[in-house]
């Protein structure tokens, strides 16, 4: 009876181990170039692998990061990403970089989730508060105030933010643990989503007057479209 069990538990084990250690495969080739097209291509990762015989420089490159971007905009930020969209050859590689412009006084990367990825951020020029909350039930609230040569980490798929509150442009860089990490901005999908959500359950949900829940959609809306 004993070995049974033994020979049971083992089965159990060896059913269940496949999904207790999947993760991204690691690549079994040096590289793999997205291509947008099939043409004698292998799909690996979500795109077209172009032949590695034909890959070049351009394709692990990218230039211009050095250049301030304008933050005249509702939120005081921008994000110039440079993941596999802009260096096609970042295809499996699992990283990739974002510079992030903040206009003085209040410019804001508003609250927001990489669904893939841990993030990274230094700060080079300028004088950030930024924090992350953790998840149910503690939604507790961990955050710092940051000066260029710091460094802060956010977690993989928790609610971060960064916020500048000084009085001079900021400018920090984020590297992520993805070649696509995704990002979720939580006002923009909430109030802004096609077609809206229905108002009544924004209503119940952040306990608002419904007026203000359809003055937010009709902002955030006008915004995504």
């Amino acid at each position: 009876m004993k070995s049974a069990h033994f020979i049971l538990a083992l089965s159990v084990l060896a059913l269940a181990s496949p999904f207790a250690y999947a993760s991204d495969p690691s690549p079994l080739q040096d590289f793999c170039v997205a291509i947008n097209h099939p043409k004698d291509g292998v799909f690996v990762n979500g795109k077209f692998c172009k032949d590695p015989k034909l890959a070049k420089a351009d394709d692990f490159y990218y230039s211009g990061l050095n250049i301030p971007r304008n933050t005249s905009n509702p939120v005081g930020s921008t994000v110039t990403p440079v993941n596999v969209a802009q260096i096609p050859g970042l295809n499996t590689l699992g990283i990739s970089l974002a510079r992030i412009d903040y206009a003085p006084n209040g410019g804001l990367n508003p609250p927001h989730t990489h669904p893939r990825a841990t993030e990274i951020l230094l700060v080079v020029e300028g004088t950030l508060h930024v924090g992350f909350v953790t998840s149910n039930t503690d939604n507790r609230l961990i955050t710092k105030v940051i000066y260029p040569g710091d460094v802060f980490v956010f977690p993989q798929g928790l609610v971060h933010f960064q916020f500048n509150v000084g009085n001079t442009n900021a400018v920090a860089f984020a590297g992520l643990s993805s070649q696509n990490p995704g990002v979720i901005t939580i006002a923009n999908a909430v109030f802004g989503s096609n077609p809206a959500i229905n108002a009544d359950l924004l209503v119940k949900a952040f306990q608002l007057d419904k007026n203000v829940v359809k003055n937010l959609q009709s902002k955030f809306w006008w915004a995504n479209n």
